[in-house]
């Protein structure tokens, strides 16, 4: 049975734009894969990549995220089939970042004959012999056997010994030492915290060689815990409190799971024997297993995402998850002894290294960019002759990808490029050619004239004063002398408040409220209209103007995204609130998959509020009727379903910051008639919307489909990108 492909990407709540050399990096990947040593993206993850039915790349010539919101409800394909959306890198001349300049689009050939790119290296042979992987296992495949630690070796690195002094009270695995190559790996990682005797197992995970979980189980530790060390174990006090299981049980059922020939992989794995008080005679230690000079050793997090193209141990995480870090250190075994150690020394991990500490320490004037089995190191903008060209990787596979646009968009014969005057014209050829290319690129445009610069100027305007209206809230009317702070602190439970002014130009006083984000506007008019505040029983509503009419409308269209499904949003918190104690108060909740917890751009501190994904949307559901009325450290919660997604989040704070502006709100004001340009690019929007939808259609399933609004950069101003992306699924919409 056919695999299905899968995208992930932990974009919710980040709402950090996309680079082009990000971009590049997934569509390298989609398109190449492992087989021809393409990494993993650094910001999303395919799953199941050589099942791919092809890549395609829709890019809508001179739009940019403006337009998508300016445009949310006629784009009514885009915004409910594609399941990821992201901020992108605006660029002068989209195109050409995306695969190269079409001057340097020729391959050069190497003195061995064989096709390399201006940004990757070919290891040479002589270097080979002086890597510390190469001195010492040789350069020849070999069985497990060979890369298991001798006795002396486990000696030398402080593994426990039968025998040792101190090792007395140890139990042993009782495997023995008759192992073959054929012998089963088991991927084993604990997390400990520190107790009065030491450190202590809190958790303990074995995974077998399939990479699936036998064992993840917490421990009680026997001493007084002096230090949770929560944010590296992710172990808090109340997870182990109902815990029963103590590290005799865990050694007993250890015995029992592993078979007498059982190889046990770790990284750093006599740390996690020593803290399990077990001994055994055969294991493998990535640590070691990935040698470097000087008795260094390579991190886990850092092999895993060099190698393996994985990220674990993320930040946003509390604490390691040691599944995950056991199955990452079996599947760096798995790919040491599968390809032998001079495919492995041809990594260049140290060069990585190195590339990967000048990116950390140069933030701002460095990029790291995983590209082939490698980064690319960028301190400057680099000269034309090194932009990394896509076209030329993929000439590595004999696929000639697919241009359709009206520009010119090749100039190098790499493509198979097609030049037609409409988008209709486009849409036929793309409905004949796509399904015949493993790689297309399609160019719609709106036209030449479609969006001048005062055009687009007047779109921005009217985008940021319709997202300002929705952010706005007028509630009242309250009696003469109402307390201000009482009213300041209900509305304050709905979410941050960017400003609240009194109106007195009314009979009675009202207040005027302009939240920081859609939801707690939301949730104001829905929790508090008609209800008794500050000793009276108000109104809240948003301005009624022109531009509002369809708020409602939009507001359920926005619930009813499928970038916002089973995300939830919660407000009230205090600002005593940590992360911590949020993953700890909601670990409770069914199917929970991320916590996000936004904090102020430029102060650095956190909202009153967090955003809740779950793996299943019937989950959200019920975490919000749950959630209300919940009491945490003397807050209380309110809760409903997510509007803005982070990235959208993140440029309503931008646009309402950067304007300078509060924004005059009245009740009523004279109907504005929507421009002759502005109707025609909006029956032009809508048009093209429906090519994408047929397009989309006609795919394969197992198709990555990214539609890219690649933004302006330009004298007229820059405005940002935007990408939707997905791969289509057997309902026709794209998987997660």
């Amino acid at each position: 049975q056919e695999k299905s492909c899968r995208l992930s990407a932990a974009l919710l709540g980040e709402g950090s734009e996309v680079s082009q050399e990000q971009l590049y990096e997934l569509l390298k990947y989609a398109a190449l894969g492992k087989s021809h040593s393409a990494a993993q993206p650094s910001w999303c993850r395919v799953y199941h990549q050589r099942h791919l039915a092809g890549v395609v790349v829709v890019v809508l010539h001179e739009m940019s995220q403006l337009h998508f919101y300016r445009f949310y409800l006629q784009f009514k394909h885009l915004r409910r089939v594609f399941r990821h959306r992201f901020t992108l890198t605006p660029s002068a001349n989209f195109p050409v970042s995306l695969y190269g300049e079409g001057t340097n689009l020729k391959p050069q050939s190497t003195p061995q004959g064989l096709t390399s790119t201006s940004s990757e290296c070919m290891t040479k042979s002589s270097d080979l012999q002086c890597d510390p992987i190469i001195q010492r296992y040789g350069e020849k495949k070999q069985g497990l056997t060979s890369y298991t630690l001798t006795l002396e070796e486990q000696k030398k690195n402080d593994y426990p010994i039968e025998g040792s002094p101190g090792c007395k009270g140890y139990i042993s695995t009782e495997c023995d030492q008759q192992r073959t190559d054929s012998s089963p790996l088991f991927g084993l990682d604990c997390e400990m915290c520190l107790t009065a005797k030491g450190n202590e197992v809190t958790r303990v995970s074995l995974v077998d060689a399939r990479g699936q979980c036998l064992l993840n189980e917490l421990v009680k530790p026997e001493s007084t815990v002096v230090n949770y060390r929560t944010r590296f174990s992710g172990i808090t006090k109340k997870m182990l409190l109902p815990v029963k299981t103590r590290l005799s049980d865990i050694q007993t059922r250890l015995k029992k799971m592993l078979p007498h020939d059982a190889v046990l992989v770790g990284h750093s794995l006599n740390s996690d024997l020593q803290a399990l008080e077990m001994i055994h005679p055969s294991v493998i230690d990535t640590s070691l297993l990935f040698a470097r000079s000087e008795g260094r050793r390579f991190k886990l997090k850092f092999l895993a995402k060099a190698v393996l193209g994985k990220e674990i141990q993320c930040e946003q995480k509390l604490g390691h998850d040691p599944t995950e870090d056991a199955r990452a250190a079996l599947e760096l075994a798995q790919f040491f002894i599968e390809q032998g150690p001079t495919k492995v020394a041809e990594l260049n991990l140290e060069m990585l290294l190195t590339a990967e500490k000048l990116a950390e320490v140069s933030q701002n004037k460095a990029v790291l960019q995983p590209q082939g089995c490698g980064f690319q190191e960028q301190l400057s903008e680099p000269p034309p002759s090194s932009k990394p060209c896509f076209l030329d990787c993929l000439q590595v596979t004999g696929q000639k990808p697919l241009l359709l646009g009206r520009q010119g968009l090749d100039s190098s014969g790499l493509c198979q490029s097609n030049l037609s005057t409409s988008n209709k014209q486009i849409l036929q050829r793309a409905l004949e050619d796509v399904p015949l290319s493993k790689f297309s690129i399609i160019q719609f445009s709106l036209g030449s004239d479609s969006s001048p610069s005062h055009l687009h100027a007047g779109l921005h305007e009217k985008v940021r004063s319709k997202l300002t209206d929705m952010l706005t809230i007028y509630a009242g009317p309250f009696e003469e002398n109402f307390c201000l702070k009482s009213v300041k602190k209900e509305f304050g439970r709905c979410g941050p408040m960017q400003s609240l002014t009194v109106v007195t130009e009314t009979f009675q006083p009202y207040v005027c409220i302009q939240y920081e984000v859609l939801e707690a506007a939301q949730l104001a008019v829905e929790s508090l209209n008609g209800a008794e505040v500050a000793g009276s029983c108000i109104k809240v509503q948003r301005p009624v103007t022109a531009a509002m009419l369809d708020c409602n409308v939009l507001i359920q269209e926005l619930e009813l995204d499928v970038e916002n499904e089973g995300v939830i949003y919660v407000a009230g918190l205090k600002k005593s609130v940590t992360e911590a104690d949020l993953q700890q108060e909601f670990s409770q909740l069914k199917d929970l998959e991320t916590l996000f917890l936004p904090k102020d751009l430029q102060s650095g501190k956190h909202r009153n509020c967090c955003f809740l994904k779950f793996q299943k949307p019937q989950s959200a559901v019920d975490a919000v009727e749950a959630i209300n009325g919940w009491t945490m450290k003397g807050g209380e919660l309110r809760s409903r379903n997510a509007l803005a997604p982070g990235h959208l989040w993140r440029w309503i704070w931008q646009m309402n910051h950067s304007s300078g502006k509060q924004g005059k709100h009245i009740f009523y004001e004279k109907m504005e008639q929507l421009s002759d340009s502005e109707q025609d690019l909006r029956k032009k929007v809508k048009k093209l919307d429906h090519h994408v939808k047929k397009l989309y259609r006609s795919l394969q399933n197992n198709t990555l489909c990214v539609v890219l609004f690649p933004g302006m950069d330009s004298t007229h101003g820059s405005q940002s990108g935007l990408g939707l992306m997905g791969i289509k699924d057997d309902e026709g919409r794209s998987a997660c």
